[in-house]
């Protein structure tokens, strides 16, 4: 969200973005090296397991830049930029919060409430993982909710015959539940029910979920795709889009598949409730129910009519609330009414 922030407001904002990175082992310099070459300005810190020498590079970096302000995203950055921007005299500084289940130690929980004393803004992708924030004992004056956006282009107007299909996509990590999809899936094979079903992603448990689907005979069935290079093609393609997890904090593949025009079930859970408006927009099923999904599942493929209708009410509600475009706006309402409420001149 952070880069996509950054290359929107290259294209058309009143701001100039830079990107600050933290150097981690999976960090990839073609990456880096490619968003340079379309006129980001990229730079990067050094990682080390204790956080106090990262904030001291980083804040001599902000001395340097002198930015109007900081947006710190993610667990635990924002805890080390707003350390940072505090040691460095960064006027405005703002967290956002990408996810609604983070591994908050009293520490660190502690230092986000001390840290929220100095904060402008505290965002929340999703109005779940705003809640979330407030629970925290975080402000509620301060804390509020940009929902996170894409790129509506990818998504144009679906058409042709979609396959009475499912297809999944998501990282295959503990956050994600998969087993309950595979769970569902051997429940309605046992029922004479065999929809085509495609799962895209990557991820450490991927092979504990294809011996799962191997053990229910699952194999002629379902498909694991990897990475998937055409998800908008895959998602036009498919009539059902499930995303079956623990968590959320704003899930942008159900909002891709929203865009696409698939009839979506997802798990009732934080992050998806406010994107899924249950029985207009799509379905929602108890978290980890296989026979709630295994229903919800069934009841799409034998009323085709229904799936249209909340794929069509899925894909409107997508392009009104959940475009990219709408998110840089709100971003940049937000940081122009902070720096213009902030005293302090600014050089950026």
């Amino acid at each position: 969200m952070a880069i996509d922030l950054c290359l929107s407001a290259l294209r058309d904002s009143a701001y100039e973005p830079i990107l600050v990175l933290r150097r981690k082992s999976r960090t990839s310099q073609a990456r880096i090296n490619a968003l340079r070459e379309r006129g980001l300005t990229v730079l990067v810190v050094s990682s080390a397991w204790l956080h106090l020498p990262i904030v001291a590079e980083l804040a001599r970096l902000l001395r340097e830049l002198q930015p109007a302000a900081l947006l710190a995203h993610g667990f635990p950055e924002h805890l080390i930029g707003r350390r940072a921007g505090l040691r460095a005299g960064v006027p405005v500084m703002i967290q956002v919060e990408h996810n609604s289940r983070e591994r908050y130690s009293p520490w660190s929980l502690w230092l986000s409430r001390r840290l929220a004393k100095v904060s402008t803004a505290l965002v929340g992708v999703s109005e779940g993982v705003r809640q979330g924030l407030i629970a925290q004992g975080l402000p509620p004056e301060k804390t509020i909710a940009i929902p996170n956006g894409i790129d509506l282009s990818r998504f144009t107007a679906p058409g042709g015959e979609r396959e009475a299909g499912v297809v999944m996509a998501a990282r295959f990590a503990r956050q994600k539940d998969h087993a309950t999809l595979i769970a569902a899936l051997a429940l309605l094979r046992a029922r004479g029910v065999t929809p085509p079903v495609q799962l895209a992603g990557t991820g450490p448990l991927m092979p504990r979920m294809q011996a799962r689907a191997a053990r229910g005979g699952l194999q002629a069935q379902v498909r694991f795709l990897g990475h998937h290079n055409d998800m908008p093609g895959l998602l036009r393609s498919q009539r059902i889009f499930v995303l079956a997890t623990h968590f959320e904090g704003m899930p942008l593949a159900l909002v891709e598949a929203m865009a696409s025009g698939c009839a979506c079930i997802a798990s009732d859970v934080i992050g998806v409730r406010g994107v899924i408006d249950h029985e207009r927009t799509g379905l929602l099923v108890p978290e980890g129910d296989a026979d709630a999904l295994a229903a919800a599942i069934e009841r799409l493929l034998l009323d085709p009519a229904l799936a249209d209708r909340l794929g069509a009410s899925a894909r409107e509600r997508a392009l009104a609330e959940h475009g990219q475009a709408l998110m840089r706006q709100r971003y940049d309402a937000l940081l122009a009414q902070a720096i213009s409420a902030d005293r302090r001149p600014s050089s950026a």
